[in-house]
């Protein structure tokens, strides 16, 4: 730490002798104090910082710093450390050379990324910390209060949310932006995320560990990320350690993600690996040039248009020359630099300067007076049917207000509700065009598609091809409208198992008849296959006369008229992958597996048969 900071920070530090917290300690209880005080007394501590980074492309939105102890000293680990702190009454001190030493060591990555600062919940409470001791220190860096993020860890809980929301309110008054950390643990609850309505949500790394095998954990992430959008809350897991959960986490959408598959934490500002960078953008390319595009898988982004723009200097006057000289423009977004700063609508320009002095008021002032500081702003990535949710939302005042559209955290463009309807209209039709229209499922030509896409790559993949064993004697017994009811269950049995495995890169289609395809980026699938059988096998019961369940077969005649036993339907798969030879033609791909589930058949129960 340098001379001037290290002084300033001696001055706040409390005086050791006044604290009495010595008297009374046990032996190893005084010997810990005594190594803790000497840590404050020497400011050794150690600041490593981790980025936190966009899961669209791999920039770096910012670092988050992390504090140690000394190296091979029983308070390296920041639990240790931290909770030593606590015990003696000393977080403050604590937390203030850690926020000293993580200003002074990150002062060159401003502006172009933010740094996000662990704050324990009862710091904030402490009146050193609300004369702004922090504010001291980005003075004296030239730090803008707008690049760093505090994010309220769940070290301890928060007893009065309304005075505790005041200063956090205060805070976001300077400039300042709130996380909440390790959301989904601890005290970090709905009643904190009501209270503090923060700009970024950290997910517990509990939450993201294996959630590539986990379908609820998957199905809990999109509801909150759901509730970050309609929020404009941005989203960050935190603790991804495995290449699946990263691309679990791109397929679900999440906007930003940190962890140590990523980049573990240094003590200097590391770019992301550049095969790590290159694999969130691969990854992306599949899950945005996705076989067929409907409103949840088109980014916002692609539709976007560039819109007119001013900077926040422009004055009433100049605004109403811009709209008078262009009759289409109906709004006008506020952009300083690249840095969105707002948006004006026209009707509520023109509304403002129609009251009682508002010419005199407006006309020579600078447009930031009038000018929407909320308006509804997405990520380039964001899906199209989320956008649309959002914009529908809305205030009736602010339903047809320009939606804003960044990329990077820079001003993109601009969507308008005309233009969402007519994209949302015409994907969805085009859409439709292509699914069966029983079970809702992808048809032949999607189908096709996504075949032809798989064989012209070289990664791992298995093409699972089902039917349904006995189903024309069901369908003679017991009716075609029974029989379309078994095809739906047969297409939900499908959908559900492989969603549990597959998160958003499943592909489950309806080949015709009681004839279906699932397509698998991975050559393991045995897990998927027995899944698919035992929940096929216990809910096609239901669609059986008990009687015909306990005697386990049907009567009725066969193609030849005579009257014939047939077991209750059971289901076939047949896997054909490209472990041991890459297919360039789908009747090739389609013959071997027509050659597999021969075999399936000579079995008289649910079965599959992987290549």
């Amino acid at each position: 730490m340098d001379g001037m900071a290290l002084d300033f920070y001696y001055d706040l530090l409390i005086d050791e002798n006044r604290r009495g917290k010595a008297e009374g300690l046990k032996e190893n209880e005084l010997s810990l104090y005594n190594k803790f005080k000497e840590i404050l007394l020497h400011g050794s501590v150690r600041t490593f910082f981790q980025p936190i980074v966009s899961l669209s492309d791999g920039n770096i939105l910012g670092y988050e710093a992390l504090s140690r102890g000394p190296v091979d000293s029983a308070l390296e680990y920041p639990d240790v450390l931290f909770e030593t702190a606590r015990r003696f009454g000393r977080t403050w001190d604590l937390e203030s050379l850690c926020r000293a030493k993580a200003l002074e060591n990150a002062k060159d990555i401003f502006p172009q990324h933010m740094l996000f600062l662990n704050v324990d919940p009862k710091v904030i409470y402490d009146d050193k910390f609300r004369q702004g001791f922090t504010k001291i220190f980005l003075q004296r860096y030239h730090i803008d209060p707008e690049n760093i993020i505090f994010e309220i860890t769940e070290k301890s809980s928060i007893d009065d949310f309304k005075s505790f929301k005041k200063i956090i309110d205060n805070y976001n008054q300077q400039g300042y932006k709130v996380a909440i950390d390790d959301t989904g643990s601890g005290y970090s609850g709905l009643n904190l995320l009501a209270e503090i309505r923060p700009q970024y949500l950290k997910i517990d790394m509990k939450l993201i560990r294996d959630i590539d095998k986990d379908g609820f954990k998957q199905a809990l992430l999109k509801t909150l990320y759901d509730f970050c959008l309609i929020a404009n809350i941005k989203m960050i897991a935190e603790g991804i350690e495995t290449v699946n959960e990263l691309n679990t986490l791109i397929d679900l959408g999440i906007p930003y993600g940190q962890g140590y598959y990523i980049q573990r934490p240094y003590p200097d500002f590391y770019a992301v690996a550049p095969e790590i960078k290159k694999q969130i953008i691969e990854r992306n390319k599949i899950r945005s040039g996705a076989y067929y595009h409907n409103t949840s898988t088109i980014a916002i982004g692609d539709i976007a248009r560039q819109g007119y723009t001013v900077s926040p200097q422009t004055t009433g006057a100049g605004l109403l020359e811009k709209f008078n000289s262009n009759a289409n423009m109906k709004g006008i977004a506020v952009v300083d630099g690249n840095k969105l700063m707002g948006l004006v609508m026209k009707d509520k320009f023109f509304a403002k300067l129609g009251t009682q002095y508002g010419v005199a008021i407006f006309m020579k002032r600078p447009i930031t007076l009038l000018m929407n500081r909320n308006p509804l702003v997405v990520e380039y990535y964001t899906p199209l049917d989320k956008v649309s949710k959002l914009a529908m939302a809305r205030k009736e005042d602010d339903l047809y207000d320009y939606v804003l559209v960044t990329k990077n955290n820079d001003y993109y463009g601009i969507i308008t509700v005309k233009d969402l309807l007519e994209k949302s209209t015409q994907l969805e039709i085009n859409y439709a065009k292509h699914l069966n229209a029983l079970t809702g499922l992808p048809g032949n030509n999607l189908i096709e598609k996504k075949l032809a896409g798989i064989m012209d790559g070289d990664k791992p993949y298995c093409v699972l091809y089902i039917d349904i064993d006995n189903f024309k004697s069901y369908n003679d017994v017991y009716g075609f409208e029974s029989g379309d009811k078994l095809l739906q269950m047969t297409a939900k049995v499908l959908n559900d198992e492989s969603a549990k495995y597959m998160a958003a890169d499943k592909f489950v289609g309806h080949i015709g008849g009681d004839d279906f395809v699932i397509i698998a980026d991975t050559h393991d699938v045995c897990e998927i296959c027995t899944n698919i059988m035992k929940s096929f096998d216990e809910k096609v019961k239901e669609l059986y006369k008990q009687q015909d369940v306990e005697r386990g077969y049907i009567i009725t005649k066969n193609r030849h008229g005579v009257v014939e036993h047939f077991p209750l339907v059971t289901i076939s798969i047949a896997g054909v992958t490209n472990r041991y030879r890459r297919y360039t033609d789908i009747l090739q791909l389609a013959e071997d597996a027509s050659q597999i589930k021969k075999l399936c058949k000579t079995i008289w129960k649910s079965c599959a048969y992987i290549e």
